[in-house]
């Protein structure tokens, strides 16, 4: 038992406020233990099925992570305790592959699998902005062969009092500059080599770009991130910011 994971009292306190009361039907089961066990699948990168019967029955940790990934409940938490706490005077923006297992596919085709091929084989993209001291606070999804650059400006619409913007040169285009800048921003993106006019580079603001590589190693630590089991891109995209939820913001 001393390798399975229970949300402590402060992680509790932190999610209990979201959880749903007076909702129809049976008693639920209790959400710490179901949430924990939830953590804890995502954590070891076991089959649901699998999940041990300390945190209840398998199938019930498995049904609340699905319905209420249908509802964008874990999606919304992470988006509600983000917006409260980000610090976005400074802000990274990056992208990370996710090999997808076989289980991952046999879901029906266009954004609900959001897998791709790329040079790793078929892949899944998870895009994130990080706020100054590296905690991801917009996090999305896209197949392995979309462009960082494309994937970009429906992540920038959604980060509110945006100061810098720091990017590497895959993010260099003349019209994401001009959203950057049209929202209060300034970029913070190295042109490339084939650019007939050379962009200047605040050199010691890119240096912190480093944070957003360390938080997508740090969500990798999940098993489940690390590697992309669940067919539907919005399961996927739930285990992220849980993932995220649990290592940054409570």
């Amino acid at each position: 038992m001393s390798n399975l994971f229970w949300l402590n009292d402060e992680q509790w306190a932190a999610i209990e406020p979201f959880m749903p009361t007076n909702q129809p039907g049976a008693r639920r089961q209790d959400d710490r233990r179901v949430m924990s066990g939830i953590f804890h699948v995502l954590r070891t990168g076991c089959r649901w099925q699998d999940c041990p019967g300390a945190y209840g029955p398998a199938t019930t940790i498995y049904n609340r992570f699905n319905r209420w990934s249908r509802k964008r409940f874990w999606t919304g938490m992470l988006e509600a305790l983000a917006s409260a706490g980000a610090a976005t005077n400074a802000v990274a923006i990056d992208a990370t592959y996710v090999k997808a297992q076989r289980a991952a596919y046999g879901g029906k085709g266009g954004p609900r699998r959001a897998i791709g091929p790329s040079r790793g084989g078929n892949t899944t993209k998870i895009h994130a902005l990080t706020d100054v001291i590296g905690r991801p606070f917009v996090v999305d999804l896209t197949p392995g062969n979309v462009a960082d650059v494309t994937a970009a400006p429906k992540l920038i619409e959604r980060a509110a009092g945006l100061g810098y913007l720091i990017g590497d040169k895959g993010y260099d285009a003349d019209g994401l500059r001009a959203m950057i800048r049209a929202r209060g921003g300034r970029p913070v993106i190295p042109g490339k080599a084939n650019r007939k006019r050379k962009i200047p580079l605040d050199k010691a603001r890119y240096k912190s770009r480093h944070l957003i590589e360390n938080a997508f190693g740090r969500l990798k630590d999940f098993r489940r991130i690390a590697t992309r089991y669940d067919k539907l891109a919005r399961n996927f995209l739930s285990a992220v910011a849980l993932a995220t939820l649990l290592v940054f913001w409570i």
